[in-house]
Parts: structure tokens; C-alpha cells; sequence
């Protein structure tokens, strides 16, 4: 950044890591180690990590939890968003979404479409905002869990990223709740 001096310091996260697989541990979570990986190193902490099956009660159970969890601002998972019959992640977290994110999903297949052309399109990718804590669809590929982190979340999960980002609003997240408006 600017060594200017209104340079904003960095504000470090806790992000927690999901993913969906059927088939995936700890040992051989590629797509989850990339992300965990990818976050620690920006100076974001880890807040949690689980591996949860293609079901929607088990990943909405999982991701609930986090979301009543402080240590928790944001949520990112991985697998699941495809078109296969066991691909249900969109299903078990879109309805529980108080915003959307729907320009998520516009840049990350941007960003996929220069690399996979239009395989792209076999990506469900969402986003959006859920008991003021950010939620992130993501494919269950690594190379995906790249593209989303170094062309969108490592920017806009960065305090000191200008013109704007998500850390400068997560104080508001939550003023219609606080409002009492409905």
C-alpha cells in the first residue's frame, strides 16, 4: 500500500473454511488447504474447518453454527455448486441469505472464464450476507478456490484495499437488525 500517511493498517478476519464432499478428509482436502492456506498467509486467521457431506441439513448446520460464532467474519465454502444430483450447496445456503451478492458471481466467472473458457458455466458460485457475516459459494476445484481469493476475496477481505471493500462496511452489516426495521 501507500506509504502515505492515511495508509490504513491491516484488519485481520476470522474466516472459517467448509467444504462438501462426499469423499474428501483433512488429509486429502486439496480445494480447503488451498484456501486455509491462502487466508493465514494474507494475516487473516482461521477461525475453523470442517468437512461436511453433500447434505443440505448437514452444511446448513454447519454453517449456522459459525454464523452464531463472533470469532466468525466470514464464511467461505468449497464444493458442492455444480449440477450433479449431490451438488446442493446453492440449495442449503441461497435461502438463508439476507443480501445477495449477485456481483460475486459475475466477476468469479469472469475471472473463470479466462481460465476454463466456458466450463464456467458449470459453476453455481454465490455469495452473500447472512447475520452480518459474509458467505461464499465456491467450486470445489483448487484451481477455482485460487481464482476467487487472488482475483476477488484477497482484495476485498483487505482493509487496506481502495477504492472500497467488505471489511470498511462490516460494522453496518447489521443496522437494519439493530434499526428494528424488518
Amino acid at each position: 500500500m501507500s506509504d502515505t500517511p492515511d495508509a490504513r493498517r491491516f484488519i485481520p478476519l476470522g474466516i472459517a473454511v467448509l467444504t462438501v464432499s462426499d469423499t474428501r478428509t483433512l488429509a486429502d482436502d486439496r480445494s480447503g488447504d488451498t484456501l486455509a492456506g491462502r487466508l493465514t498467509e494474507a494475516g487473516h486467521r482461521l477461525a475453523a474447518r470442517a468437512i461436511v457431506p453433500d447434505d443440505v441439513g448437514r452444511i446448513r448446520e454447519q454453517v449456522g453454527s459459525w454464523l452464531d460464532d463472533p470469532a466468525v467474519d466470514v464464511v467461505l465454502t468449497t464444493g458442492g455448486t455444480g449440477f450433479t444430483g449431490r451438488d446442493v450447496t446453492p440449495e442449503a445456503l441461497e435461502p438463508l441469505f439476507e443480501k445477495r451478492m449477485d456481483g460475486f458471481s459475475a466477476v468469479f466467472h469472469r475471472i473463470s472464464y479466462d481460465k476454463i473458457g466456458t466450463s464456467t458455466l458449470q459453476s453455481r458460485a454465490t455469495a452473500g450476507v447472512v447475520k452480518a457475516t459474509y458467505v461464499f459459494v465456491l467450486p470445489g476445484s483448487p484451481g477455482a478456490c485460487r481464482d476467487a481469493w487472488d482475483g476477488i476475496l484477497g482484495q476485498q477481505l483487505d482493509y487496506r484495499h481502495r477504492p472500497c471493500n467488505f471489511v470498511e462496511i462490516m460494522p453496518r452489516l447489521d443496522e437494519h437488525l439493530r434499526r428494528g426495521a424488518g
